[in-house]
């Protein structure tokens, strides 16, 4: 356990400002507005000239290409996933993932079920906040852990499994509480004593429980 983790006031997606847009639409984001000009949330998707799948956010040339939006795969309140009987990733960084997680004293079910909520278990991933890689660290949080390269999945869960197992030291090993600081900030789960009234953040531990569960009964 990690009795000694420093935890910043800001986490994968930190702490959230509501913003009500001139259309109605609301959004919740921790990204200051001089700092969303500079969010790549379109990517392109094409095979190099080795054959091998790769991902930029720089329009390729010369290949064909797909363009891809990634996001929270759990944080779309409307998702129509059927979380029930999704598909689940059961050998993805399947050693990655066990070796990190028995290191600092996590279960490995719950690991998978934040990687699956967060990324789909893309290591490309980035959220419209900046958010990146397999377990969604932002820049900031990722420097805090001495993540480098928050692209290489190795560290990306290392740096998110510390973080996490911070959470739930900080919240006596409950998940629901862990997973909605990991979601909206610890800041957030404070201010409310619980898991915030935030569509997203209620929907997303939801969604975790289900995926927790089910990679509990395979692992």
């Amino acid at each position: 356990m990690f009795a000694t983790l420093l935890l910043p006031s800001f986490h994968a997606t930190a702490e959230m400002r509501k913003i009500v847009h001139p259309d109605g639409r609301v959004e919740y984001t921790n990204v200051a507005p001089e700092q969303k000009a500079a969010v790549v949330n379109t990517y392109y998707k094409y095979r190099n000239a080795d054959g091998v799948l790769s991902f930029s956010d720089t329009k390729p040339s010369g290949v064909q290409y797909e363009l891809v939006r990634f996001d929270c795969f759990a944080c779309k309140v409307d998702s129509t996933v059927n979380w029930e009987t999704t598909p689940l990733f059961a050998d993805r960084y399947r050693d990655e993932i066990e070796r990190i997680a028995a290191l600092h004293d996590m279960d490995a079910a719950l690991v998978r079920a934040v990687i699956h909520a967060e990324s789909a278990f893309n290591p490309q991933a980035r959220s419209r906040a900046g958010a990146q890689g397999l377990m969604q660290l932002m820049p900031q949080t990722a420097a805090e852990l001495g993540v480098g390269n928050p692209f290489d999945a190795e560290q990306n869960i290392d740096g998110g499994v510390r973080y996490l197992a911070g959470l739930l030291q900080r919240y006596d090993q409950d998940v629901r509480l862990a997973t909605a600081a990991y979601n909206a900030g610890p800041g957030a789960v404070q201010q409310y004593g619980g898991i915030p009234p935030y569509a997203e953040t209620q929907a997303y531990v939801k969604r975790i429980e289900v995926l927790y569960r089910r990679y509990q009964m395979i692992d």
